[in-house]
């Protein structure tokens, strides 16, 4: 659970998440989730700024996932989610055009290899390594003028490298890349109506999540609100670092930290966290540390694990 973006003064914005996984042996692991954004209260006007009331904003996504071990060392995971996106009620007029809730599919794909136990001095060491493609999927449509949004298509590849000091302490550092593989392409044209505030218009055109898979690995321009940049592949990927401490599978300590260019979200903050592990319970915690102007700024973050 999270109170989302509390920068923006809001209470009723928030993040929950709920997940569950069972192994069958011989089989593979199977799990399952729910996840749902709520939006908060909107305020509702007409084009001449009349008061129509208010209106509620929400997402909700669930899925089913399977996980299976190909060797020792190696796993494959894949996964699908339906997605229900209500921005505004059904029926909803904005302009010309009807808006509807969107929907669509999600599908993901996962792999994990994890190295066997190595000495490192007088202690014991492993690594893992993994890739993440989240979020392949159509477009999803809000309008009935047949526009299109992507689907937040996202590619990650992480590693981690855990230490175990003696039988009580260990420590994980970890880091993982990330990019966005969901754009819309745009091209900046004249305004024809010569009585317009903005003598241009910007034109967008959707791309298709599969196909952005394989061709947006290049360098991409984007329209900031006010001029043309231009991205190369290194400023369109994200950067997360992290290192946890354990005492004896009971007690974490986490810090990390978190960079995106500035011409690509320019989200930059701190993480620092904590978990704690008894019996078949356990909490973990997590507060963000951002520039106060940041609507990241001192998001808490709880979560609450059982393992039966």
């Amino acid at each position: 659970h999270a109170n989302w973006l509390p920068g923006l003064q809001t209470d009723d914005i928030f993040y929950d998440y709920l997940v569950g996984k069972y192994e069958i042996e011989g089989i593979g692991t199977i799990g399952a989730h729910i996840t749902y954004l709520n939006l908060g209260s909107q305020q509702r006007t007409n084009e001449q700024g009349t008061d129509l009331g208010q209106f509620n904003s929400y997402e909700i996504a669930g899925g089913l996932a399977y996980g299976l071990k190909i060797s020792e060392r190696f796993a494959l995971g894949a996964g699908a989610r339906f997605v229900y996106s209500r921005l505004v009620p059904s029926g909803t007029l904005v302009g010309s055009q009807q808006a509807n809730a969107g929907t669509s599919i999600g599908l993901d794909l996962s792999g994990l290899y994890r190295t066997g136990q190595f000495n490192l001095g007088n202690m014991q060491a492993n690594a893992r390594f993994g890739f993440n493609i989240s979020n392949l999927g159509p477009g999803v449509q809000y309008t009935d003028n047949a526009q299109q949004d992507p689907m937040p298509a996202m590619f990650r590849f992480g590693s981690a490298f855990t230490l175990d000091i003696d039988e009580n302490n260990s420590f994980t550092l970890a880091a993982d890349i990330s990019k966005i593989l969901a754009r819309q392409d745009f091209e900046v044209v004249a305004n024809p109506d010569p009585n317009a505030e903005d003598s241009t218009l910007i034109n967008t055109s959707y791309v298709s999540s599969f196909e952005a898979l394989f061709s947006s690995w290049g360098s991409f321009e984007r329209f900031n609100g006010s001029e043309t940049v231009e991205l190369s592949p290194l400023d369109q990927l994200m950067f997360g670092v992290g290192l946890e401490y354990w005492y004896s599978d009971l007690f974490a300590l986490r810090g990390g930290y978190y960079y995106e260019n500035p011409e690509n979200g320019d989200r930059q903050y701190i993480t620092l966290g904590a978990g704690l592990r008894y019996d078949m319970f356990g909490v973990d915690f997590s507060y963000i540390i951002a520039d106060e102007n940041s609507p990241l700024a001192n998001t808490i973050r709880l979560s609450a694990l059982v393992n039966f």
